[in-house]
C-alpha cells in the first residue's frame, strides 16, 4: 500500500511542479520516497542549506509563474526558511513550503525541545508567510494542499507553509478511500484575473491623452502577471517615458527610445532625472516602495497618478492616486490600450526630445566608466563584457547590494520578459548562487549568470557544490573588492570611521576562483581589464558551472549620491541622513 508521502508527491506532480528544493529529514522521508517513484514527472534537488532551498524555489517561481516548492524537516530545518519566505512575501512570489512536524499527539512535548527539535512552528510561520496550516488528519490533507496552491497563487501571491506531522506523513494511503483532485487554475499565478470598472478605465485613458509628459513605472507585478509583452505593446503607443523598478526590469526592452532604465537610487541617472519632470505617472504593478519612490519623494505633489495593482491595499498606501485601477496588470493594460482608441499614437515631440537628450547624457557618462582601463577594475567594464556575451534567452540572477545596481545600469534588457531575477523583497545577501540553481532547473538550455560581491558570495558558497552536482550551466561572477563595499562607504561618508567591513587582510585573501576549483567547478581569476574577455569566454564555453572572480575597485559605487560625495571629497564625515528615517507626508494626487 502506498503512504501519504505518495499522496503529496502525486498531488505536486499533478499541479505541474517539476522540482522540489530542499533537504530531507527523518520526519519527511516519506515525501522523498514518494517523489522517487515519480521521477519522470517530479524530482528533488538536494540543497546544502534549507534557507537556500527557499531561494531556489523563489527563482523557480519567478521564471515559471508556478509556485516554487521547498521542503524542510522539523526544527533546525524549519527555522532556516524565513529568510526566503520573507523575500517571497515582500516580492509577491508564490511559494509552498512543506515542513515536517512532530507527531500530532506530541503537542505537550514541543516546548523547549523536550521532544527533540520541537517548537511552535505554526506561530513561527504565520509571522513570515501569507498563511500557514498544521495538517490535523490524513483526510484533511488533500484539501489543505489545494488550499495551499490557491492561496499561494491568488492575488496577491506569496509563500505559504504546510506543516505535516510525522505520523501523518508515514500513514498508509488507501487510494480508493482517499481520492485526490487538483484545481488546475492554481497551477500558476495569477489564480484568477480581474479588471477595473469601465468608467475607471475611461478616466485613466483620458488622463493619458491629456498629459504632456506622461511616465510609466513598471514594477515586479508586470512579470507576476506575465504582462511584459502586453505592456511593451502599450508602451509603444503611450508616447512617454518608461522606467522600471529593479524587479520590473525587462517589462519593456531597454533598447526602446522611450525606455530610461531602472528607477532606483542605484539605478539609472536618466530615469531619476526624467521622472521628476513627468506631469502624470502611471504606477504599473509597482508598490511604490522606498527605493522606487526615491525615499517617497515620488510622486511629487503636482504629479497626477494612475495606480494599477491587484492588491486593493496598494491604492493609497503613501498617496491617494488620481485614478486607482484595481485588477490584473495584463487585463488593465489591455483595456487601457483599447480605451485609447486605434488612432492614438501618443506623439509628444517635445517630451520625446527631452527623453532622448537626457538619455544621451546618461549614456555618455556610462560609456566613460565602461572604457576605464583602471586597475583594480571598474565594475561597469565587467558588466559590459558580460552583456556582450549574453544570449537572447540567458538569465541574470542578481545578488543584493552594489551588484544589483551594476546589473541594472550596465546590462540592458533587450526583450520583454523576466530575464533578470532580483531579490528585492528583502534585499538579503546570498541570494544569487541558490537562486541560480532554481533558475537553471527550469531553464536548463540557457546560460544562467550570477553577479555578487565577495560579501554576498561568501554567504552561500557551499551551494556551488549543488550547481556542480547537477551540472548546471551557471557562470558565477564575483566582483571582489575585499570589503562590504556599501557599508564601508556609508560608514566613511556619514561617520568617517569604517568598522568591521574588511573581508580580508594582508596575509589572508580568500580566493573564490580557487575555492570553486576545489569544489568541482571551473575557476578563473581576473586582475586586469584585458583579462576579462578571455575568462568569460572560457566560462561561457564550459558545459557546467564556473566562477569568474574579478578584482574590482573598492571605491566604485553605482549609487549616484555616493558618487557625488566621493567626487566632492570624503575626508570628513557628512551629516548623517536623518531624513531617511522619516516617512513623507501622505499625499493626494491632483488631476491634470
Amino acid at each position: 500500500m502506498a503512504h501519504i508521502g505518495d499522496l503529496v508527491a502525486e498531488m505536486l506532480a499533478q499541479y505541474g511542479v517539476e522540482y522540489v528544493f530542499g533537504m530531507p529529514g527523518g520526519q519527511t522521508t516519506a515525501l522523498h520516497d514518494g517523489i522517487s517513484r515519480r521521477n519522470d514527472r517530479i524530482q528533488h534537488i538536494l540543497m546544502r542549506d534549507e534557507r537556500n532551498a527557499a531561494y531556489a524555489a523563489d527563482a523557480y517561481a519567478r521564471l515559471t509563474g508556478k509556485p516554487g516548492v521547498c521542503d524542510v524537516t522539523v526544527g533546525p530545518g524549519a527555522n532556516l526558511l524565513p529568510a526566503g519566505f520573507l523575500e517571497a512575501l515582500n516580492a509577491s512570489i508564490p511559494m509552498i513550503g512543506i515542513v515536517g512536524e512532530l507527531p500530532l499527539d506530541w503537542l505537550p512535548l514541543k516546548d523547549k525541545g523536550i521532544a527533540s527539535q520541537g517548537f511552535d512552528q505554526l506561530s513561527f510561520f504565520k509571522s513570515c508567510s501569507k498563511d500557514a496550516w498544521l495538517v490535523p488528519s490524513v483526510a484533511a490533507l488533500p484539501e489543505l494542499i489545494r488550499t495551499a496552491f490557491r492561496v499561494a497563487t491568488s492575488p496577491r501571491p506569496g509563500p505559504v507553509a504546510l506543516l505535516i506531522p510525522h505520523d501523518i506523513f508515514d500513514a498508509d494511503w488507501d487510494e480508493e478511500k482517499l481520492t485526490i483532485r487538483v484545481d488546475d487554475r492554481s497551477r500558476q499565478a495569477p489564480y484568477l484575473r480581474s479588471n477595473a470598472p469601465a468608467d475607471d478605465i475611461a478616466r485613466a485613458a483620458a488622463l493619458i491623452r491629456k498629459a504632456k509628459r506622461p511616465a510609466l513605472v513598471c514594477g515586479g507585478g508586470v512579470h507576476g502577471s506575465d504582462a511584459a509583452g502586453t505592456v511593451t505593446a502599450f508602451a509603444d503607443r503611450f508616447g512617454g517615458l518608461v522606467v522600471t523598478s529593479l524587479s520590473g526590469k525587462g517589462s519593456v526592452p531597454e533598447t526602446r527610445p522611450y525606455a530610461a532604465g531602472v528607477l532606483n537610487p542605484l539605478g539609472s541617472w536618466a530615469a531619476i532625472e526624467l521622472i521628476q519632470e513627468a506631469d502624470l505617472i502611471v504606477w504599473c504593478g509597482s508598490k511604490v516602495s522606498q527605493n522606487t519612490g526615491m525615499n517617497w519623494t515620488l510622486p511629487k505633489p503636482d504629479q497626477a497618478t494612475i495606480t494599477i495593482d491587484c492588491d486593493p491595499l496598494e491604492h493609497g498606501r503613501t498617496f491617494r492616486p488620481t485614478v486607482p485601477l484595481l485588477g490584473d496588470v495584463r487585463e488593465i493594460i489591455a483595456a487601457l490600450g483599447a480605451a485609447l482608441s486605434e488612432d492614438f499614437t501618443g506623439t509628444r515631440p517635445d517630451w520625446e526630445a527631452r527623453i532622448a537628450a537626457v538619455k544621451a547624457d546618461g549614456e555618455a557618462r556610462k560609456a566613460e566608466e565602461i572604457a576605464a582601463d583602471t586597475v583594480p577594475i571598474s565594475p561597469p567594464r565587467v558588466m559590459d563584457e558580460i552583456a556582450r556575451r549574453l544570449g537572447a534567452d540567458d538569465v541574470i540572477v542578481s545578488d543584493a547590494s552594489f551588484a544589483a545596481g551594476w546589473i541594472a545600469g550596465y546590462i540592458p534588457a533587450k526583450k520583454p520578459g523576466r530575464q533578470f531575477v532580483y531579490a528585492r523583497g528583502q534585499g538579503a545577501l546570498g541570494y544569487s548562487v541558490p537562486g541560480a540553481i532554481g533558475a537553471a532547473a527550469t531553464r536548463p538550455d540557457v546560460r544562467i549568470v550570477t553577479v555578487a560581491g565577495d560579501g554576498a558570495f561568501s554567504y552561500t558558497v557551499g551551494e556551488l557544490v549543488t550547481q556542480a552536482q547537477n551540472r548546471q550551466r551557471i557562470v558565477n561572477v564575483v566582483i571582489n573588492n575585499g570589503k562590504l563595499g556599501w557599508i564601508q562607504l556609508w560608514q566613511e561618508l556619514y561617520f568617517n570611521n569604517p568598522q568591521s567591513v574588511e573581508l580580508e587582510t594582508q596575509s589572508l585573501k580568500p580566493g573564490f576562483a580557487a575555492a570553486a576549483e576545489g569544489l568541482g567547478l571551473k575557476g578563473f581569476y581576473v586582475e586586469r581589464p584585458e583579462e576579462i574577455g578571455a575568462a568569460l569566454d572560457a566560462a561561457f564555453a564550459h558545459d557546467g558551472p564556473s566562477v569568474v572572480e574579478v578584482r574590482i575597485d573598492d571605491r566604485a559605487t553605482p549609487i549616484h549620491s555616493f558618487k557625488r560625495r566621493l567626487k566632492d571629497g570624503s575626508d570628513k564625515a557628512r551629516p548623517r541622513p536623518g531624513t531617511v528615517y522619516k516617512l513623507r507626508d501622505w499625499k493626494i494626487s491632483p488631476d491634470l
